[in-house]
């Protein structure tokens, strides 16, 4: 890391590569907004391939690419469903309503999966006086139930469910390939699910900017004015793209060794108490950590663990979110072990 502080609070703080850096020098100059630039192009191809679809679109975050997806299958009307945990319903600052003008409705579930018979019975046509269900969204890994992997056979019922009524399936995956490396497969089999995906490459994959949605053409066409207006068309977008293919190309493989490294984190902060956490329930690279057993809340715990040069976030006011990455090792897990120890033993 770059500075002193071991930087557990999410694995968007990665350092692009040597190589990452390398290729954003070389890298073509293009207007990606006018005529295309292209190794902005390279990586939408790039990006479609990996995810088994017709074409892709680079934007700058995460956030926009799911706003532009629901613009895009919405066009500004209707209800979509999500799981009640979802990231999007809860922590995109509610641009589901105040900028793409749909309703939203929250889907009970268990660990990201939406109960089914609860979605089974929310889904409902237009009539003249409601607009319908106008797209169900997934979210894998589900950042909120801790880095939670939905099983592909959930998905595929999610999938299926939503084509019998003639509805779109957007899946949000900003850690899409976390998700594939965890269940052992290609990414392009869990977006075989869904109509579209997005996913980061500035999160374990390292790379600095941006966020690639992915579907059929003629949703790509559809989703590009909508960029242009929530302001996501780029101009030399060259650099960081080049960086995004580098992350595509070298570094999801590696993401084990981040789950590797948050299984051994969860295990030894069990050790001290069971209550903090399970590590049965770590999948990925998330550590949700229940503090409320200690008689303190999450703020306290993370000025706690600041002192001794740990940065963690609260994930609500009773737990805390650890996330591993590939600046963190054994001494750095080890550490936040450790002083997890000596503020438990403060209670």
């Amino acid at each position: 890391m770059t500075n002193m502080m071991i930087d557990l609070r999410t694995d968007t703080v990665t350092q692009p590569t040597a190589t990452m850096m390398a290729a954003m020098q070389q890298a073509t100059q293009g207007d990606d907004s006018r005529d295309g630039d292209p190794t902005v192009i390279k990586l939408e191809a790039l990006a479609a391939a990996r995810t088994g679809k017709e074409a892709g679109l680079y934007m700058p975050s995460g956030t926009m690419t799911n706003l532009v997806a629901v613009l895009a299958h919405t066009s500004r009307a209707g209800e979509i469903l999500l799981e009640r945990g979802a990231h999007m319903l809860n922590t995109e600052l509610g641009g589901l309503a105040a900028v793409a003008g749909v309703f939203y409705k929250a889907i009970p579930g268990t660990r990201g999966a939406m109960d089914e018979t609860a979605l089974r019975e929310a889904i409902r046509p237009m009539t003249r006086n409601n607009f319908g269900t106008a797209l169900i969204c997934m979210e894998n890994t589900h950042n909120g139930a801790g880095g939670a992997v939905l099983p592909l056979a959930h998905m595929q019922m999610v999938h299926e469910l939503a084509h019998r009524h003639g509805i779109p399936v957007h899946t949000d995956g900003a850690r899409l390939f976390n998700a594939a490396v965890a269940l052992g497969v290609p990414a392009s089999e869990i977006a075989r699910h869904t109509d579209s995906v997005c996913f980061c490459v500035s999160k374990g994959l390292s790379a600095p900017v941006g966020s690639l949605l992915c579907g059929s053409r003629d949703f790509i066409e559809r989703a590009r004015p909508f960029r242009r207006m929530v302001g996501g068309n780029m101009r030399q977008a060259g650099s960081i793209a080049a960086a995004g293919i580098v992350a595509l190309e070298t570094m999801a493989e590696r993401l084990k060794d981040d789950h590797a490294t948050a299984k051994r984190l969860a295990t030894g902060l069990h050790g001290i108490n069971a209550t903090l956490v399970n590590p049965a329930d770590v999948e990925t690279n998330i550590v949700r950590v229940s503090v409320r057993a200690s008689g303190r809340n999450a703020s306290q715990w993370v000025e706690e663990f600041a002192a001794r040069g740990i940065a963690v976030s609260p994930a609500d006011s009773g737990s805390l979110r650890f996330v591993t990455h590939r600046h963190i090792g054994n001494d750095d897990v080890g550490a936040a072990i450790a002083a997890c120890a000596e503020i438990w033993r403060k209670r």
